[in-house]
Parts: structure tokens; sequence; C-alpha cells
């Protein structure tokens, strides 16, 4: 099994072990299993600045009563002490649902990173979402993820990477109000040189290594863009927006 680097970090373990027991509480003879997905599971996890991302699979998609306890699960989470309680951002994922991705059946509880929990209709973010656990998911709980998820092909990848830039990303352009805040800017920029890299290629890879390799294939006028987004951290300036903005045109521009 994979170890995950939050074994170097214990305060992320214990809001792990807690979120974990929280789950399984609620879920009962639901849950299926707790994974990691994300940075902690590409092994490039920053604490100044990653998210805990985890998906939990559940046997079958949830009633209204449980969706309305978990989502007071998590609001009692969140007033935890830990700063971490607020980085978390997962799935509830039904295991029909995971298995390939289907448009009908990708709508289920999702956890922001903002403490918002809704069921929500899922787009190409969960065939990466999917890709990523099968590749490099880390079990907190449950049976193996891998044999869970079918195979999901280079161009399925090309294109759920096509649909969040084109369906998230370009209609920003207009009011780029979210892109106002320095933490929206340098995940921005970064996404973009990922986006940039699974067009190419037909695989995920970290953000931080899209960075390395953008930087050495994108017009030479994003450079320092791409090098501050990569070194950014929780707290410091990235008043980037008319170069973000600028970054995410030539993204779509590449693209078509």
């Amino acid at each position: 099994m994979k170890t995950s680097q939050s074994a170097a970090y214990s305060d992320v373990d214990a809001i792990l072990q807690q979120l974990l027991v929280e789950a399984q509480a609620v879920l009962g003879e639901q849950f299926v299993g707790l994974y990691l997905t994300g940075s902690l599971a590409a092994g490039d996890f920053n604490p100044s600045r990653s998210d805990i991302d985890f998906v939990v699979v559940t046997a079958n998609e949830l009633d209204e009563e449980t969706v309305t306890a978990l989502a007071a699960m998590h609001t009692k989470l969140r007033n935890n002490s830990s700063v971490w309680t607020t980085r978390l951002d997962g799935d509830y994922v039904p295991q029909t649902a995971l298995r390939r991705y289907d448009p009908a059946l990708a709508r289920y509880p999702h956890l922001g990173d903002d403490g918002h929990f809704a069921v929500e209709q899922r787009g190409g973010g969960a065939i990466i979402q999917y890709h990523t656990l099968r590749e490099n998911g880390i079990v907190i709980a449950g049976p193996p993820i891998r044999p869970l998820i079918d195979p999901i092909s280079p161009d399925e990848l090309r294109q759920a990477t096509l649909e969040i830039l084109h369906n998230w990303w370009q209609p920003l352009l207009p009011e780029p109000t979210i892109l106002v805040g320095s933490d929206y800017q340098a995940y921005a920029v970064l996404t973009m040189c990922r986006i940039l890299y699974t067009l190419q290629f037909g695989v995920i890879v970290s953000k931080p290594a899209a960075a390395k390799w953008a930087m050495g294939v994108v017009d030479g006028r994003f450079s320092s863009l791409i090098q501050q987004a990569d070194a950014w951290q929780n707290g410091m300036p990235f008043d980037k927006l008319d170069e973000t903005v600028d970054f995410i045109r030539y993204t779509l521009a590449a693209a078509s």
C-alpha cells in the first residue's frame, strides 16, 4: 500500500482519523472506504498551501437524511481548532459511479474547502479524480482502490481537461472576480500548466511537475509568472491578475 505524505504531519493524520471515525459513524454499512487523492497521493503535498483531498466510497447512493447528517458532521468537524479542518476537500462517491464515469451517475455529495457541503453534478473533474485515485490513491481504510475503477485512457483525460478549461475557466474571463485573491491566482496559473501538460501527453502530473515543464515550453513572457506561482505559499502576496488572465487566454488558444 502506498504511504501518504501525511505521515510526516501528525496533525493531518489526526484530522484524517477523526474524519474516518465520524464518517463511519454516519454511514454505517454504507461505508466502503476512505482514500486520499490530490497532492498527498501525488507526493507533492505542501503544508503551506495544499488541501487534504479525500474520497469516501459508499456502497450505494446516499439518501437525503444521510447527506444531511454528513453536512452536520462536517460543520462540527470544521469547528475543530485544527486549521486542517478548513483544508478538507472531498467527495462521497457511490461505488457504482466510481467504476466508470457516467454523467447520469456523477451527482453526489461534495465538500469544498470553503466548508460548503452539497450534492453536486461532477463533470470532467470527476474523470481526473478517478484516474488519480486509480493510479496514486492512498488507502486510509477499506479495500484497495485500483480494482474499483476502470482504466481511463489518455484521450478521456484530454477531453476531461478541455471540459474543465472551457466550462469553468473560460466563463470567468469577462468578469474574473474570483481571481482577485492571491491563492486563486496562483492556483489558476498552476492549473493552466497542468492542463497544457495533460493536453500534450495525455497524463496527469502534479502541479509543480507541470510548472517545471511549462517554464521550458510556453511563451517566455509567462515564465516569471509560473515561477512565482510555483513558489507561492499562503500569506504571500500574488497580485498578478492581468497576467493570470492572459495566461488563461494563452491556454485556451493553445487548446484550440
